[in-house]
């Protein structure tokens, strides 16, 4: 069912030749970035929930960190609920940053190598399983929320762990399906082409990197348009300068072509929402629905609840009192 709440209203190796491309196509996650910093049974589990008090895991997008959540989940927090944000490996407060991007030289950016190229999405899935058990140990079931990318970590830990989750939540979020199993398989969908691919702005070759790069720090006025078009077109200049500190230069290639393709058995049995982003422009409205259509065909049982702001972007209302009041109110 969908909530049409008008107030802003509460989804391989690559050829030298095609790598750039693709990698492009991906970027319908890269803006997972830390820009709102800025302003259990299967199916039958039940958060510790007699007091008013929830536990609220929260895994940030690619090329972003636990940072994203910063203004949300203070908001949680003084709402009186336990917030765990999540930075994925060699994100956040361990991320990898390249020397080159350091000093700005753009000819050794493109070549450095990069322990993030090691990364697969079982090291993500098994790093926001533990964060999803330590919590679980501690108040019992969860509701576990992704952004972006963080979606495909959802997906992966609602089929490790059913039992400690009592809701999941997509935030303009990838959910892979059965037809499109990666996020690669999403963003080059027919629906992902409406997105933005920047594709003059990645740093070297994505296939010998194993990486996608870019450089956040650029000075060029035409990549800095392409890249607030992208993310947070709607904010101020501001604000979107303090989003670009937040990124991070490389996201895992191979964690990209992951397959993250929630069961029916599992993850098709824990209650579900959706915030649909209605000028997304990094992950396409238009992905964003067919995601949601092709879940619900899985589990006509148990079918997303929507949450439509039609006038946010990729990183949502600037407000994030909005998303704060949905996440709140998630049933249980």
């Amino acid at each position: 069912m969908a909530d049409n709440e008008n107030s802003e209203s509460t989804n391989t190796p690559y050829s030298s030749g095609t790598s750039r491309r693709r990698a492009l196509q991906a970027l319908a996650a890269s803006a997972g970035g830390a820009a709102l910093a800025v302003g259990m049974g299967a199916g039958t589990a039940r958060a510790t929930d007699t007091d008013g008090v929830r536990t609220y895991v929260l895994v940030h997008g690619t090329h972003s960190a636990a940072a994203f959540w910063t203004a949300i989940g203070r908001e949680l927090a003084l709402r009186g609920h336990r917030v765990v944000a999540v930075d994925q490996p060699l994100h956040g407060t361990g991320k990898f940053i390249p020397k080159a991007y350091q000093a700005q030289n753009l000819r050794a950016l493109a070549t450095e190598p990069s322990p993030v190229a090691a990364l697969t999405l079982d090291d993500f899935e098994r790093r926001v399983t533990a964060a999803v058990r330590r919590a679980a140990r501690l108040d019992g079931p969860v509701i576990l929320v992704g952004h972006s990318m963080g979606g495909l970590s959802v997906s992966r830990v609602a089929d490790a762990v059913p039992e400690l989750l009592a809701h999941i939540c997509y935030m303009a979020a990838f959910c892979p399906s059965r037809s499109m199993p990666s996020l690669n398989d999403c963003a080059s969908s027919p629906e992902g082409q409406h997105a933005i691919t920047p594709l003059d702005q990645i740093v070297g070759d994505p296939a010998k990197l194993g990486v996608l790069r870019l450089n956040w720090r650029t000075a060029d006025r035409r990549d800095l348009a392409v890249f607030k078009e992208m993310i947070c077109e709607d904010y101020p200049d501001a604000e979107f300068l303090r989003v670009l500190e937040g990124m991070q230069t490389d996201e895992s290639m191979t964690a990209y072509g992951d397959r993250a393709v929630g069961r029916a058995a599992t993850w098709g049995r824990i209650p579900r929402t959706y915030l649909r982003f209605g000028k997304d422009k990094t992950l396409a409205t238009q992905l964003q629905d067919r995601m949601i259509a092709e879940a619900d065909e899985l589990t006509p049982h148990n079918r997303f609840t929507v949450h439509d702001f039609p006038n946010a972007g990729h990183m949502g209302p600037s407000d994030p009192a909005r998303v704060t009041d949905v996440l709140h109110g998630l049933p249980l």
